[in-house]
């Protein structure tokens, strides 16, 4: 029996086309930070050294590495567990340069620090491509600090005065002026209170307690800094129930009042975006303006795949009242692939 050259090519089709396809993978990270340089976004998240990728459409994502390939130097003498697991950055571009703030904590205790590595550039296959570590900018003591050195997001008011907005559970969310070389706490030590929840006054101080609120992070936009924090409980999978809340002040410093005029500092909070079915928690959100439109980056704890991470990105609009909105849906339709 003989066959066409046309008939073999279509068999072959056909047997390709019912040939199972492998999904790409989705990205997953915690705590997820960007920037863009040039024509690159660069993506940094919670992991060990701090994991780095890169992309030019906000949804196909490389691996580019770690920012630490060992630890840094002061980790083990701020906490003696730590295992390489640095958590939380932010990037902010400053004096021409990009600083990366960073955290080295012991999970559940306020035995934290965040430090700062400064590089030249954002892309690992550039020359000036080097992290230099300047060490630690704020550390928290258990029993002596009612805070967590942990979550940091630093900002630049309307006089280009450098702000640190960071914590977890405990007291609250705090907001501490830094030096105009962005490496220290300012001097006069200027501090405020951001965010509270309640807590009782008979819970150990060394003890998170119940205050169920994390990394801040704070966007300006028009006459308003909004600040964005995350409630309740994260890196639980499935049973997370994270969740994000807003609120807004004309002054950097706050105070910070959510959609009824409730003070943040006291407990309020207009909820932004909550988890569903299939995502069981959202939170520690970051947000930016590229090409002209605001984007919010979050994780979200996917029920189908055992509450994993994944990275969401969503863009963030505004009502009438200059309040901002996400589509619940984004959570659904925004899928970001990793290359393998």
């Amino acid at each position: 029996m003989s066959f066409s050259r046309s008939k073999i090519l279509a068999a072959l089709g056909l047997c390709l086309a019912l040939a199972p396809v492998a999904a790409a993978r989705q990205i997953d990270v915690h705590d997820p930070v960007m920037a863009k340089e040039g024509d690159t976004f660069y993506l940094f998240s919670t992991g060990p050294g701090i994991t780095l990728y890169s992309s030019t459409d906000m949804k196909t994502w490389s691996r580019r590495g770690r920012v630490f390939p060992g630890d840094p130097a002061w980790a083990k003498s701020v906490a003696p567990s730590f295992n390489g697991h640095i958590w939380a950055p932010d990037v902010v571009r400053h004096q021409g340069l990009y600083y990366l703030y960073y955290s080295v904590s012991a999970f559940g205790k306020n035995t934290s620090a965040i430090g700062l590595t400064i590089n030249k550039t954002l892309d690992p296959s550039s020359p000036d491509y080097r992290w230099e570590d300047q060490g630690i900018v704020l550390r928290s003591v258990p029993q002596r600090d009612l805070w967590n050195a942990i979550d940091p997001a630093v900002i630049a008011d309307e006089n280009g005065t450098l702000w640190m907005s960071f914590g977890s559970f405990w007291g609250g969310l705090k907001l501490v002026k830094l030096s105009p070389d962005g490496k220290s706490v300012a001097e006069p030590q200027e501090w405020h209170t951001l965010a509270k929840r309640e807590r009782s006054v008979l819970v150990d101080d060394a003890d998170p307690g119940p205050a169920q609120l994390e990394a801040p992070f704070i966007f300006r936009r028009g006459d308003y800094y909004y600040l964005f924090v995350s409630w309740d409980k994260c890196c639980r999978g499935a049973e997370s129930d994270y969740k994000m809340v807003v609120g807004r002040s004309r002054s950097v410093t706050g105070p910070y009042v959510d959609r009824l005029g409730r003070d943040l500092a006291q407990g309020g909070g207009t909820l932004l975006l909550e988890g569903n079915a299939e995502w069981a928690g959202v939170g520690h959100n970051s947000v930016y303006r590229f090409d002209g439109r605001d984007w919010i980056v979050f994780h979200a704890y996917e029920t189908a795949d055992g509450g994993l991470q994944k990275l969401k990105i969503a863009e963030l609009t505004w009502d009438s009242g200059d309040w901002p909105v996400v589509d619940p849906a984004a959570l659904n339709t925004y899928v970001g692939t990793v290359k393998e």
